[in-house]
């Protein structure tokens, strides 16, 4: 997202090139921005936030914190754009789901555990004699199907398919027995 547009003469930074303007020496946008990939990120922005309010914005920051604002800016003012309503919040609430299935698993797996653990020890192999009081666990159909509960969630739906086939891979990846 770094440019030298208004330092080097190279022509002007992508917001001033979005905005049609010239890029003048000092430009606040120009050190983030660049000619190539900086117009469609400031595109976004200047949609969501306007250049004037952007440009307020990035004044009032301290000068080493400016591109952690504006990297800020760009995710957000991207995700607004992909979704108007929800914005980040939609993949903050997917990576929420993702945590709580994450956790019910876990807690199905330590469950299973130790409820295997609790079973008694096989005996040696010179003991060969099995009572009938010993039992196997069949485990592979107690497992439940957490993608159906990940699935349930459409707010994954207004993100980029790349993000959406990753979730879907993810969520499809857990650990089942009956596999």
């Amino acid at each position: 997202m770094m440019s030298a547009g208004a330092n080097n003469g190279s022509g002007p930074c992508g917001a001033c090139k979005f905005l049609r303007k010239k890029c003048v020496k000092g430009c606040i946008f120009a050190p983030y921005f660049d000619p190539d990939q900086g117009t469609a990120h400031f595109a976004a922005v200047h949609k969501v936030f306007g250049a004037s309010n952007a440009s307020k914005l990035l004044l009032r920051i301290p000068a080493h914190k400016r591109l952690d604002a504006v990297v800020t800016l760009c995710y957000e003012a991207l995700a607004r754009v992909r979704d108007p309503v929800y914005g980040c919040v939609g993949h903050i609430f997917t990576l929420q789901q993702q945590v709580l299935n994450l956790q019910a698993e876990l807690a199905f797996i330590q469950a299973h555990l130790s409820t295997l653990q609790r079973l008694p020890q096989p005996q040696p192999p010179s003991q060969c004699a099995q009572s009938p009081s010993q039992t196997t666990l069949d485990s592979s159909s107690e497992v439940p199907s957490f993608t159906k509960l990940a699935s349930s969630s459409n707010i994954s739906t207004h993100f980029d398919q790349l993000q959406v086939q990753q979730t879907s891979s993810e969520m499809t990846g857990f650990y089942n027995p009956s596999e």
